[in-house]
């Protein structure tokens, strides 16, 4: 009698297009924006400018995962189970951590682009102008790594699936 395997595996076969190293200087000089801005806020903003910085950064990583969650579970709830938190740097925030639709994640980005920089005009009315400055900076930083992908990619096939790691991006065909 042969014995069956309680779980059937499905095997993927992805081949390699393209991938793009990330040099650790880039990296090092991306990690400096920050600091160089929170100077700048100190010196026109005084210490209002300190407190706006330190505020505005865990509440654009917020918006940028409510806006990534929704369209996520608006477009299909499986595909929020690849996503996750991110430390690494360039990736800080809410990514996806295994292989991924270039599609979707085109879509997820331009959506929290162009939705997060409606938020910040709608806080410019309310809120001082050190903490809009720092709003814009945090939200543009964030999307600057995610920007390069899609821009390094803009010339492959569109239903590809990328794969995002620390020192590389890779980009895959089924």
């Amino acid at each position: 009698m042969v014995a069956e395997p309680e779980n059937k595996a499905t095997f993927y076969q992805y081949r390699l297009l393209k991938k793009k190293v990330i040099a650790r200087s880039v990296i090092y000089s991306y990690l400096c924006l920050p600091i160089i801005m929170l100077f700048f806020n100190l010196l026109a903003f005084s210490w209002m400018g300190l407190l706006s910085f330190v505020l505005a950064g865990p509440i654009t990583i917020w918006i940028h995962y409510v806006i990534a969650r929704t369209i996520l579970l608006l477009v299909r709830s499986s595909y929020t189970k690849r996503w996750r938190w991110s430390l690494r740097m360039p990736w800080l925030g809410y990514i996806p951590d295994q292989h991924f639709s270039y599609r979707m994640f085109v879509r997820v980005h331009f959506n929290i682009c162009w939705i997060g920089l409606c938020i910040i005009t709608v806080c410019l009315i309310w809120s001082p102008l050190s903490f809009t400055f720092a709003l814009i900076f945090w939200h543009i930083w964030l999307l600057v790594p995610r920007l390069y992908v899609i821009l390094f990619l803009s010339r492959e096939r569109k239903d590809g699936l990328i794969k995002l790691t620390n020192q590389d991006v890779s980009y895959y065909l089924q």
